[in-house]
């Protein structure tokens, strides 16, 4: 009976762990605002998907408050973009999305994960 529940709470963890690291896809958030501040802390860009209008430029302001050394670059790797995020500095990566599509960008050993998802359909005011 103890070998059939450790082996049941052991797949309901890596179940878990696959869910959280490659399946889970958090909301996104829409702006109207060429500017969004992303905040880089425990381990997560807050917000950590954007949803923006397709076309259009946007700032990305990237704030890291986490001294992990996993956080101090973010790398859009389909677009050739990398930055270094100097700690309690705003960083600033300008993007135009040209088509609809996401956008994923990461630190540098893929732990920190968010996504620019560009839309053709323009923000509600």
């Amino acid at each position: 009976m103890n070998v059939l529940f450790v082996n049941l709470a052991g797949a309901a963890l890596i179940a878990f762990i696959v869910w959280w690291f490659w399946l889970s896809r958090p909301k996104a958030q829409r702006v109207r605002e060429n500017v969004v501040e992303i905040l880089v802390e425990a381990g997560t860009y807050t917000p950590p998907r954007i949803e923006v209008e397709a076309g259009k430029e946007v700032t990305l302001r990237f704030l890291r408050k986490d001294a992990s050394p996993c956080a101090e670059k973010v790398i859009f790797e389909s677009l050739g973009i990398n930055a270094d995020l100097p700690l309690n500095t705003p960083t600033d990566v300008v993007i135009t999305p040209v088509e609809a599509g996401e956008i994923p960008f990461s630190c540098q050993m893929q732990m920190y994960r968010g996504s620019l998802v560009a839309t053709n359909e323009s923000p509600p005011e």
